[in-house]
């Protein structure tokens, strides 16, 4: 019964966006939160000694850039300077990675209330309503956090842009020397995250409907106009067209009554017409 039970709720659109959601949110906090990249850059200075050709910048969530230190060499002698990224992006990165969790977490337990609790869902509208508002808060804030996420995404590609990096030594202002970025940050996670965000808003913003269906205000819509039919039917059979006309009192279904009405029977000639039509057959079988 259970498996039955689950597998019936999975299949209508509510809970199947529900899981949908779940899986999407896994992705979305997965591909964002658990990054960590880094670039290489190379200074050959004019004192070959002094240079240095591998030096590593390695970054990660939640791309406090500003934390990020390294060193690198002056080409002034064996001194070397400590340098650090520019640029502090963890606010739109952990909203972004907040939203996705909760978002987790709700739709997981928004999908066994569906699948073992359905009848205690349905049961009133409480529930329905608080789902239904929960769908709206939650696609508002896959919208603005995926769009936060973005324009972050974009300021973090250009922080630890490779040529941005070697701006920063003082080494690379001098000609006699040369700088060359050898290896650039790989950024697809982070892109898919931007991805993932702007689906889940799509997910949960189509959702809408199907929660919205489930409340009271859906249902009070659904049963309106059959109430109203059903009002009109019942005025319109209680009137006098069906009594009057077609009912047992009525003169239509009656012949005796057309003339009764119409006093055609007691003043008029057709009933004298009528008294011959009748006597005449009399006197013929009298005379013969």
């Amino acid at each position: 019964l259970a498996s039955t039970g689950t597998f019936r709720a999975v299949k209508e659109p509510l809970a199947f966006l529900r899981v949908l959601e779940w899986l999407f949110a896994i992705f979305a906090f997965a591909t964002c939160g658990g990054y960590s990249g880094g670039l290489r850059l190379s200074v050959d200075c004019a004192n070959k000694s002094e240079s240095d050709l591998s030096i590593d910048v390695a970054f990660a969530y939640p791309f406090r850039l500003h934390q990020v230190n390294f060193d690198a060499p002056t080409c002034e002698g064996k001194r070397r300077e400590t340098l650090s990224l520019i640029g502090d992006f963890s606010s739109s990165a952990e909203f972004f990675v907040t939203i996705a969790v909760f978002a987790f977490l709700y739709s997981l337990a928004a999908t066994v209330v569906y699948i073992f609790f359905q009848n205690k869902y349905r049961e009133n509208n409480r529930g329905p309503l608080i789902d239904f508002i929960v769908t709206v808060v939650f696609s508002f804030l896959w919208l603005v956090g995926s769009s936060a996420w973005a324009k972050g995404l974009s300021d973090v590609k250009i922080a630890t842009d490779p040529d941005e990096v070697l701006l920063l030594m003082s080494a690379c202002k001098q000609q006699s020397n040369k700088c060359m970025p050898v290896r650039s940050p790989v950024m697809s996670s982070l892109n898919t995250s931007v991805v993932f965000g702007f689906l889940n808003f799509i997910l949960w913003a189509g959702n809408i409907w199907f929660v919205f269906k489930e409340t009271g205000w859906h249902s009070s819509g659904q049963r309106y106009p059959p109430d109203t039919m059903e009002k009109q039917s019942s005025s319109y059979n209680q009137g006098g067209y069906n009594q009057d006309n077609y009912g047992p009192t009525g003169g239509y279904n009656q012949p005796a009554g057309f003339g009764q009405q119409a006093n055609y029977g007691q003043v008029g000639e057709y009933g004298q017409q009528q008294s011959y039509s009748q006597s005449g057959p009399t006197s013929f079988a009298n005379q013969i």
